[in-house]
């Protein structure tokens, strides 16, 4: 009579299940610049980081120098695995309203990596809609890596962007606020009115617009 076989089963056979929520993959870090100023799109930025090339001082873009984000721009640049930019337009911000537009360019800017992302974390508590697993992070771009690159592309990006435009409208000072609404911005508004790069259904702006002498588009500076 043959013997039964054990029912046992031998530890070094059993395969740990990886569930799809916690597999392993390329990790995109998304983040996002520009949401507070009063002109010019929202940036975002997704960035896939090599493990092999590790980057150091990667932090919170808001957290570093405007030196110290450009060479680190370059870095990631140059050692990550794929990085994308996405923006979403003024027109875009004042169709949709701001939060809509930055997650339309959260979205663009995954959509537009080389690699796909097996899951994507994004800086904050709200996600665009992807076709990958995705995960929000309150202050994650102060504490995971690819999230703090996404937010040194992101605002540097923005940033260069504003000293292109300063050099189109310099009455308004676009190189030193970035667009923010300072107290500098707000009286070359009142004065010079908006140029079409101003996001006009922000209320700061509506504000100044309706207490300025002056109304209207303001003309192109002569360069």
């Amino acid at each position: 009579m043959p013997s039964k076989k054990s029912s046992r089963v031998d530890p070094s056979k059993i395969q740990q299940v990886a569930f799809a929520w916690d597999s392993a993959g390329l990790i995109a870090g998304v983040d996002e610049a520009g949401r507070g100023p009063l002109a010019g799109p929202v940036v975002a930025a997704a960035v896939i980081l090599d493990d092999l090339n590790p980057i150091k001082g990667l932090n919170d873009s808001k957290k570093l120098t405007a030196l110290r984000r450009d060479k680190l721009y370059d870095e990631i640049r140059a050692k990550a695995l794929c990085c994308a930019v996405g923006q979403a337009s003024v027109e875009e911000i004042e169709r949709l309203n701001i939060l809509q537009a930055t997650l339309l360019a959260m979205r663009r800017a995954v959509e537009g990596l080389r690699l796909k992302p097996h899951k994507v974390l994004v800086d904050g508590n709200r996600l665009p809609v992807l076709d990958v697993l995705a995960e929000a992070i309150i202050g994650g771009d102060a504490t995971v890596p690819a999230i703090s690159a996404a937010s040194i592309l992101a605002k540097v990006t923005r940033d260069r962007w504003c000293q292109e435009l300063d050099v189109r409208y310099p009455q308004y000072g676009f190189a030193g606020h970035k667009g923010y609404g300072t107290a500098e911005h707000l009286a070359a508004l009142r004065m010079h009115g908006a140029c079409p790069e101003h996001r006009k259904t922000f209320a700061p702006v509506a504000e100044a617009l309706a207490a300025a002498p002056l109304t209207g588009v303001a003309k192109v500076a002569h360069v």
